[in-house]
C-alpha cells in the first residue's frame, strides 16, 4: 500500500478563514485510483520553514512513499511551496512540473505562471500541485499514467526501464 501524505499550504486555509477542498480532493483520488491511504493531512500557513519542517518530518521520520502538496506555487510573495520543496529534496524530477504546464496550457494560458515542481528526499516523491480544485484535479489526470510507475522505481520494485518500453504513442522504427 502506498503511503500518501497531503499538504495543503494556505495561510488562509490554515486559520479556517477558507476551506481547504483540494486536499480532500486529493485523498479521493488517492483512494479511487492509487490504491493508497492518506496517513497524514496537515493544513499549514505560507511559510517556508513550516513546509519544510512538514516535508522533512513525512519523508525521513514517518516515510511516506508519496507528498503531495496544493497550494502556493503561483507569483505571489507569499506563495513558497516550491521554494521549500526545493530546499529538501535530493534532487528534481522535472517531468511533473512539465507536463502540468504543458497539459494546463491546454486549458488556461496562466498554466504556464505555475512554478509547481517534483522531487525525490530518499524514497519519498514529494509533488507540487495548484491550489484550486479544478487545476489539482487536472494535474493530477496528466501525471497519474507514470506515477505508479515512478512509485515502484523508487521503491526499488522494478528496474527502470523505461527506454525498452514503447509508449502508446512510440511508433516501432523499420
Amino acid at each position: 500500500m502506498i503511503r500518501v501524505g497531503i499538504l495543503t499550504c494556505s495561510d488562509k486555509g490554515s486559520t479556517g478563514e477558507r476551506i481547504d477542498t483540494s486536499g480532500p480532493l486529493i485523498h479521493r483520488i488517492v483512494n479511487k485510483k492509487l490504491n493508497g491511504k492518506v496517513v497524514k493531512y496537515e493544513i499549514v500557513p505560507d511559510e517556508k520553514k513550516v513546509i519544510t519542517s512538514f516535508l522533512k518530518q513525512w519523508a525521513d521520520k514517518d516515510k511516506l512513499d508519496l507528498i503531495f502538496t496544493t497550494g502556493g506555487t503561483g507569483l505571489a510573495k507569499r506563495d513558497v511551496t516550491p521554494e521549500a520543496t526545493k530546499g529538501v529534496i535530493d534532487y528534481e524530477i522535472p517531468g511533473f512540473g512539465e507536463i502540468m504546464r504543458i497539459q494546463g496550457y491546454q486549458k488556461t494560458p496562466f498554466a504556464i505562471l505555475s512554478r509547481a515542481l517534483a522531487g525525490l528526499r530518499k524514497k519519498t516523491l514529494i509533488i507540487n500541485l495548484p491550489g484550486s480544485e479544478r487545476a489539482v484535479k487536472e494535474n493530477l489526470d496528466f501525471i497519474f499514467p507514470v506515477l505508479l510507475h515512478a512509485l515502484e522505481i523508487i521503491a526499488g520494485k522494478t528496474e527502470h526501464q523505461c527506454s525498452s518500453k514503447r509508449g502508446k504513442n512510440e511508433k516501432k522504427k523499420e
